[in-house]
């Protein structure tokens, strides 16, 4: 494809998987085709805290890392219907925070429903949870499996917002000139090694080393 200036640009997601006890997160830099995990873990807060206590906590580490990556965009899991009306609640809770604190920052706000996530990432609408994480793997280009499995979702939903916004972009350039292939917008692993960021505070898990982050 022949390159035309000012279309590649270098694009910030952080990749948010609400959840009050366990909120996965992931920092995604994409750039054209590229793809790489600068931050990965899992934000947690005390079950036996207060739920006030909770969501401020909760609040102050999501700041954290806006503050720290300044994303351009925040992709949050859509909340969907769940059996457990409990669960349902705390992870719009969270899903709330995580929107509300992101409208502050200036990031724009994107979210994916669960079978947007799995179709754009694994190519099937039902792909299990494994699956998603072997793909994550594959397009970031990492040694091992994402860990945990929040995390591993939280890279999903960044991803599948990068995948989104190429092929538009893509679209865009092929009206502008038949001989760009579509195809060239998806997205290759990123080989390199490197460390992977640690941000926030006290209720963020360690988090994992991975490829092709900066120091």
């Amino acid at each position: 494809m022949a390159h035309v200036p000012g279309s590649v640009v270098r694009v910030f997601v952080l990749g948010i998987d609400p959840g009050l006890t366990r909120c996965g997160y992931s920092v995604v830099e994409g750039h054209g085709r590229r793809a790489r995990a600068l931050a990965l873990g899992v934000l947690t807060t005390p079950a036996t805290d207060p739920l006030p206590t909770r969501l401020a906590d909760l609040q102050r580490d999501i700041r954290a890392l806006l503050v720290e990556f300044s994303p351009q965009v925040v992709a949050v899991e859509r909340v969907l219907f769940q059996v457990n009306v409990r669960t349902a609640m705390s992870v719009g809770q969270a899903s709330g925070i995580a929107m509300a604190e992101a409208a502050s920052a200036g990031c724009e706000v994107v979210q994916y429903s669960p079978n947007e996530v799995k179709q754009a990432v694994a190519g099937y609408g039902a792909a299990t949870k494994e699956q998603v994480q072997v793909m994550v793997q594959t397009l970031l280009g990492l040694a091992t499996l994402p860990q945990p499995a929040d995390a591993a979702d939280a890279a999903a939903l960044a991803l599948t917002h990068l995948a989104v916004a190429t092929s538009l972009t893509a679209s865009s350039l092929d009206a502008a000139s038949p001989a760009s292939p579509a195809a060239a917008a998806r997205m290759a692993p990123r080989s390199g090694a490197g460390q992977v960021k640690n941000a926030v505070g006290r209720t963020q898990r360690p988090a994992q080393s991975l490829p092709g982050a900066p120091r």
